[in-house]
């Protein structure tokens, strides 16, 4: 109540002493039973519910909660998942019911993804970035009925943290925003401990009520897919070439901020820039985005004064949360909100994959060659807008596949924020950064323009089929300020 503009304070009521208030007292929040939390919720048809995905395939909490609502007879939920795994191929069933009518994730794949592809879900999917996501919930784009926050350890009060308990998966980075802005907030956990649980990732001021169950699922789930340098011979020329661009760009020195993914050739990209750093004593910023033990060895070895870490990618990299303290959580918020100051925006540069780019160097690494639905953008439009230089590294084929294309079938990246493409076969830089190409031609690296490259591909695999749709449109790919840059279109089967 503001009594500051215009009051006479004469006419404000004051308490008598028997109306004084009493002490407040803690109220534990824990309840033992999915079934009695949901019924409690009284959700309606049409409510909107988040989950995170920091236990990646190891997930089990979504699809509990979903089959509880499923089991209530809720219909038309929409699904507001930071990223889904093969292990939610669970869920497929409450697509065909009706219970789950929209989805809005960052990242997609297995069965539930094509299910969604092959037009299984009623409504629509919305592809966001993990920048985009936060953006969307903190400005009340998106409002969340109720937020399901796996949690690796709570107290009875609702302070969460991802590095305590036997399902320990380090950051909660992507779930902040989810806990700040929903209207109810539940922490979903296997393991209850002692109040204070700290170092608390969610705290109590923020959390309705504590559900525990028996599992949330399995840590070593976090470890999916490609988490190993490539001992491709192919893919090692790409990295050691990559490393030359990265020199022959001039951000090789002393304050270098860096980002590169879990896929095998950049995890060897960031392998050759360890060598490269310790032999030429430079001493970076930062690395961000989600962490693996190759950056936190560098860390560890002072060549990074710190890493910003959003998600953490593998078991060393849980650890090393735990102890260091120059391993920063950050919140997909900080990370790559374009509403804010946020970490990618002082990247140097960052590297990235690519399932197929087109010649105007339109990036998707949302759908296949197939045309399913097989990733997402995650951070990978959010760091190409940020960084100084993007570079896509990629084999020119895939499968017998050119990788480059008159279009591509979903634009996740736009190439306006895409500055270089390395192959095995050349490297090609976007018109747009003629500061560039003029360093790269002083440093004689085999620069090809990405039209030649895509011609040369295409006389040794011929051209790529086209990919059968229906024309209904089940989808649509988001930016991270909200606006729409391409369709997704369902599949024939």
């Amino acid at each position: 109540m503001n009594y500051l503009n215009n009051t006479d304070l004469s006419t404000v009521k004051v308490l008598n002493k028997s109306e004084f208030p009493s002490k407040s007292k803690a109220k534990d929040k824990v309840i033992n039973s999915v079934e009695e939390l949901i019924k409690g919720l009284d959700l309606k048809d049409n409510a909107v519910v988040s989950f995170h995905h920091h236990l990646r395939n190891g997930d089990s909490v979504l699809n509990t909660i979903m089959k509880e609502i499923q089991s209530k007879g809720i219909k038309g939920i929409t699904l507001v998942a930071s990223s889904l795994f093969p292990v939610h191929a669970e869920i497929i069933p409450l697509l065909k019911d009706g219970t789950i009518e929209n989805i809005v994730t960052s990242y997609i794949s297995g069965d539930l993804a094509k299910a969604i592809s092959y037009g299984e879900l009623k409504g629509k999917i919305i592809m966001q970035t993990h920048g985009g996501r936060a953006r969307s919930i903190l400005d009340e784009d998106i409002v969340i009925d109720v937020a399901f926050i796996a949690s690796p350890s709570s107290d009875k009060f609702g302070n969460i943290s991802g590095v305590n308990g036997h399902n320990s998966c380090g950051t909660l980075g992507y779930a902040i925003a989810d806990s700040i802005k929903a209207k109810t907030v539940i922490s979903v956990t296997d393991a209850l401990v002692e109040y204070p649980n700290y170092p608390a990732d969610i705290t109590e001021d923020y959390v309705d009520q504590v559900l525990v169950i028996d599992s949330i699922g399995r840590k070593e789930g976090i470890v999916s897919g490609t988490t190993r340098v490539t001992k491709d011979p192919i893919g090692l020329k790409i990295a050691k070439d990559t490393l030359k661009v990265m020199e022959a760009t001039g951000l090789l020195k002393d304050g270098l901020s860096f980002q590169s993914g879990a896929g095998g050739i950049s995890l060897a990209v960031t392998d050759y820039l360890r060598d490269y750093m310790i032999e030429n004593n430079i001493k970076g910023s930062f690395a961000s985005g989600g962490i693996t033990g190759y950056l936190t060895g560098m860390l560890e070895e002072g060549l990074f004064s710190s890493l910003f870490d959003v998600q953490c990618f593998d078991l060393e990299a849980i650890e090393s949360l735990k102890r260091n303290p120059n391993h920063i959580r950050m919140s997909g918020s900080q990370y790559g909100n374009p509403r804010v100051s946020s970490v990618v925006d002082n990247l140097d540069i960052v590297i990235l994959g690519a399932t197929e780019i087109d010649v105007d160097f339109n990036v998707n690494v949302t759908s296949g060659a197939d045309g399913v639905l097989m990733g997402g953008s995650g951070g990978h439009a959010d760091t190409a807008a940020g960084s100084k230089v993007s570079i896509i590294v990629s084999k020119l084929f895939s499968s017998r596949i050119p990788l480059i294309k008159d279009r591509v079938d979903v634009i996740t990246t736009p190439g306006t924020t895409v500055d270089v493409l390395v192959t095995e076969r050349g490297i090609c830089v976007n018109p747009l950064r003629t500061d560039l190409i003029e360093s790269f031609k002083k440093a004689n690296l085999n620069i090809i323009d990405i039209k030649d490259l895509k011609e040369y591909a295409e006389n040794i695999m011929g051209k790529a089929k086209p990919i059968e749709k229906t024309g209904r449109i089940i989808g649509l790919s988001e930016y991270r300020d909200g606006s729409i840059i391409d369709y997704i279109y369902e599949v024939k089967k």
